[in-house]
């Protein structure tokens, strides 16, 4: 027996919009989006920036592209996205090899937001639900995800937002931390070395990750005890080699 409902028609359109984000594969303005679908200008306005406040969809320079929480729900949906099942066996080796826990990160504005996770079969170590958010000027993770950006990019979050300083060892000049983001770049990996949490640190690999102004990095977090100097320098040369194989997989797709 077919139960009886209502349908909701603004239900239909939302994934309209999200099938024509997908069609297109790069982010669309309320115009284009009203046009290629024949619906009303101000009901695709309210739409996007519902869909935007609930993390669906995120909102660059009114272009609007898939948010990070639909990176999360595809996780839990048990197959996943193409962008978590391709990093994935990375995150699970490099935490055999580091007994870290290894995470896979995206920016979504000011954040980075933990989409997938591997850890460590070791009774001590970090742990960090996927779905949470970090600030994006905080941890290893947040300087590898802004060492995608552009200069500008990267001189306007510096010019808006002020450096907290969360523990002693926190960078809190502007000059030395874009310094410290272009050395990212430039080598390919990032550290935070107790600057974000006393006693936890970490190291960080940009991606490129496929599709449009999307940043993406994977990282390895543990408690300082646990990584000695030596140890520091294999585990950076791991998640670097790691972000090479899968830097090479996207370019295949």
């Amino acid at each position: 027996m077919i139960a009886e409902y209502k349908r909701v028609p603004a239900l239909d359109k939302c994934f309209a919009i999200l099938d024509l984000l997908a069609k297109e594969g790069r982010p669309l303005g309320i115009s284009e989006i009203a046009n290629a679908l024949a619906i009303n200008k101000s009901t695709v306005f309210n739409l996007v920036y519902t869909l935007t406040d609930l993390g669906i969809l995120e909102n660059g320079n009114k272009k609007f592209r898939f948010g990070t929480r639909l990176f999360v729900l595809g996780k839990a949906s048990g197959e996943g996205s193409g962008l978590i099942n391709t990093v994935h066996p990375y995150l699970e080796q490099i935490s055999q090899a580091t007994n870290l826990t290894a995470f896979l990160g995206m920016r979504s504005g000011m954040d980075a937001v933990i989409v997938d996770k591997a850890e460590a079969a070791v009774d001590l170590k970090i742990s960090s639900d996927v779905g949470m958010r970090l600030s994006l000027l905080a941890g290893s993770g947040g300087k590898a995800l802004l060492s995608q950006l552009s200069d500008q990019e990267i001189d306007d979050i510096l010019s808006r937002n002020e450096l907290r300083k969360f523990t002693p060892y926190t960078c809190t000049d502007k000059k030395r931390y874009r310094e410290l983001i272009m050395k990212v770049r430039e080598e390919g990996i990032a550290y935070d070395l107790e600057e974000y949490l006393e006693g936890i640190i970490a190291v960080a690999a940009p991606l490129n990750a496929p599709g449009k102004d999307l940043q993406a990095a994977i990282w390895a977090v543990g408690m300082r005890k646990q990584v000695s100097e030596k140890e520091l320098s294999r585990f950076s040369d791991l998640l670097k080699e790691s972000a090479n194989q899968i830097n090479v997989r996207f370019s295949m797709v």
